[in-house]
């Protein structure tokens, strides 16, 4: 656990007691800092008391004595509007503060790599840690990911932390610096807690705002927010760049050209060995992770046996199941349109069954309407059931269910009675879990569980 002594004697308030909030709390508590926490949820402040966090209800606190406030990053601090806790805090002065900010004041001999994007985030943090501590190196890996970073050990001068960091995370880390920052894309996310598109470019560009001309910022030029940003940093020289891209020759940088990764030109690696790492999206995650760990000395034959020993990540096109001729693919972690077409990408050739749904995101589905073709059958459920449906009435077979569990039950049931080669029943959302889940992970093992109790009562 991070301790962060400089913390000591002074009066801090922790808004958001989820697992990070809470980590936060016991750490501020242990380096002698006197925590205020609270949190809207009965839930979660119940959670708290059980962890021995003191709680304050921070909606009627005296503001004028607090020295800082540290938010957890699902509450928003100016769009839509400003959670009336945090508007009290900026009214006195305050400026909500991460458990980030936290983490690179108390470890500022460390290395650290910064990754964001509205996609592919945790497979290219999850890779790029993997491959270094294979490698042998002193590693600690977190943030957005879901493992919070006042959980990690404390690290010596260039040992590294690998981070996931989301927009969120990003406006509220003033300081945070990285010395190998990642921008794997940007596409429409979020855009209600930003303001729309132009505020959620703002907050990802802040992967950078603290870098050096030392430091390396390693983006993608393949969409056009992240084309623009990489045209005028290259033109301010304010940072060494490398460009990485799946859909261009590229004469510096790292490139993707059918399956085959290129540095400099040269083939350096086959993707299409990486079984875990299908799919054209997931070469951009490798091509990042080369990157980032080509520039910091490694081999290319060390990056190569990491890749190879990767894992992968549960609920990201995670085959769950299979009986007979029917494969069952988790994505849960497909929250938008955009994560959802690279996952029809991987499948165009499979006779597929998909489960869309769930409380919809801004733009819905009519970006994947160049996948339309490919779809066998589309189960639909939950709140974006109905506008899903105009979307894909009269080009797509439909059948609109009231929960999850039933989608996968009629999808697996029309798939077993197909009899069709290579079929697959492909959880890829499309939005996000919170109409019926808690989170993307719940609902993911809530489609493994519903899978195995569709396959054993079809025996």
């Amino acid at each position: 656990m991070i301790i962060p002594t400089h913390y000591k004697d002074k009066k801090v308030a922790v808004l958001g007691l989820g697992r990070s909030g809470r980590s936060v709390a016991q750490s501020l508590l242990k380096a002698g800092a006197h925590v205020l926490a609270w949190d809207d949820q009965e839930g979660a402040r119940e959670a708290a008391r059980n962890q021995g966090i003191p709680l304050t209800n921070l909606h009627s606190l005296e503001w004028g004595d607090i020295h800082h406030l540290i938010l957890s990053p699902g509450i928003p601090h100016h769009y839509p509007a400003p959670h009336p806790v945090v508007a009290l805090a900026q009214i006195a002065g305050l400026r909500p503060l991460s458990d980030m900010e936290i983490l690179c004041q108390s470890q500022p001999q460390a290395r650290y790599i910064g990754i964001t994007g509205t996609n592919g985030k945790s497979t290219t943090t999850t890779l790029i840690g993997h491959i270094l501590k294979e490698s042998g190196a002193s590693v600690e890996m977190g943030g957005n990911l879901g493992i919070p970073v006042m959980e990690l050990n404390p690290l010596k001068e260039k040992e590294t932390y690998v981070l996931e960091v989301s927009s969120y995370q990003l406006e509220i880390s003033p300081n945070l610096h990285f010395d190998v920052g990642i921008l794997l894309n940007i596409t429409p996310d979020h855009l209600e807690r930003h303001g729309g598109m132009d505020g959620y470019i703002a907050a990802k560009k802040l992967i950078y705002r603290n870098a050096t001309s030392q430091d390396i910022l390693i983006i993608s030029v393949d969409d056009l927010p992240c084309l623009t940003i990489y045209e005028a940093l290259k033109a301010s020289e304010k940072v060494k760049l490398l460009p990485i891209s799946t859909c261009k020759v590229l004469s510096e940088g790292i490139y993707v050209r059918e399956g085959i990764l290129y540095e400099k030109s040269s083939p350096v690696l086959n993707l299409k060995n990486f079984a875990r790492l299908k799919g054209q999206h997931n070469w951009q995650n490798v091509a990042a992770a080369y990157a980032a760990l080509r520039s910091m000395g490694l081999e290319a034959e060390t990056i190569s046996q990491g890749i190879a020993s990767f894992p992968g990540l549960p609920h990201r096109q995670q085959e769950v199941a299979r009986y007979k001729n029917v494969t069952f693919v988790n994505d849960s972690k497909a929250t938008n349109a955009e994560a959802t077409a690279k996952a029809f990408a991987c499948y165009q050739d499979s006779t597929l069954y998909c489960l869309l749904g769930g409380r919809p995101k801004e733009g819905g589905i009519t970006s994947l309407k160049p996948y339309f073709s490919a779809i066998e059958h589309a189960f639909l459920y939950g709140e974006a059931a109905s506008s899903f449906l105009l979307t894909l009435d009269g080009e797509v077979p439909c059948t609109i269910c009231e929960t999850l569990k039933e989608a996968t039950e009629k999808a697996a049931k029309l798939a077993f009675a197909d009899q069709k080669q290579d079929a697959v029943v492909l959880l890829s959302p499309a939005c996000a879990s919170f109409d019926q889940f808690a989170d993307f992970e719940e609902r993911g093992e809530a489609f493994c569980q519903y899978a195995q109790e569709a396959i054993a009562c079809s025996h």
